[in-house]
């Protein structure tokens, strides 16, 4: 009687061991540097846009504050001149005749310094100079007295109560230039008022 001998069975523990050999070997496969070239490219693909992302946030949070904040611009010269009536003055001796003089106080609040290109008043028929001459520069925080002197040149075209006048000014500083009327006061219209009635009144010329 003959023995036959079949397959060799595995043993005990044979088969989770190859199982656990299996596993090993397809993890070792996939460590970093045994990666596929492609899936390499991927990964250094994204790691860059990280970093070039990174870059650029720190660039914008470390930029100069002064680019962030804007410069206000610089006011209009009608909104910080004002002009002030001080009162007559007497003409000197050997003027002549219809004329008389007026003095102003034109002063600056703040912002850059503000250009009087051009003094004037509305009436045909009266002729105005200045002391200063215009043009002339006041600088901010500071005041300029003017003296206008006026030489009626025909009493047809100048009113015989001056009820409400006013004084026109041209200005100009860094952020325009600008025509602006000044009233002056009362005070001013009744002095004007005189002294064209007394220049009126005198038939030479």
């Amino acid at each position: 009687m003959s023995g036959g001998v079949g397959p060799v069975e595995p043993g005990e523990g044979t088969r989770a061991r190859e199982a656990e050999e299996g596993r090993g070997a397809a993890a070792s496969r996939l460590r970093p540097g045994l990666l596929p070239g492609r899936h390499r490219r991927a990964v250094l693909g994204a790691l860059t846009a990280l970093a070039l992302l990174a870059g650029g946030g720190l660039l914008w949070a470390t930029r100069p504050q002064e680019r962030q904040r804007a410069v206000p611009a610089p006011p209009f010269p009608s909104q910080v001149v004002d002009v002030a009536y001080l009162g007559p003055l007497t003409v000197p001796p050997g003027t002549r005749p219809r004329t008389f003089a007026l003095e102003v106080l034109l002063s600056v609040e703040s912002g850059p310094p503000v250009t009087t290109t051009r003094l004037a008043q509305p009436y045909a028929g009266i002729l105005l100079t200045s002391a200063p001459r215009s043009p002339f520069r006041t600088k901010a925080g500071s005041a300029r007295k003017i003296v206008i002197t006026m030489h009626v040149t025909d009493c047809g075209n100048v009113p015989a109560d001056a009820g409400l006048p006013f004084l026109d000014v041209t200005l100009r500083n860094a952020r325009a230039i600008q025509d602006h009327s000044f009233i002056l006061g009362s005070r001013y219209a009744q002095d004007l008022s005189q002294a064209l009635q007394v220049a009126c009144s005198n038939e030479s010329s």
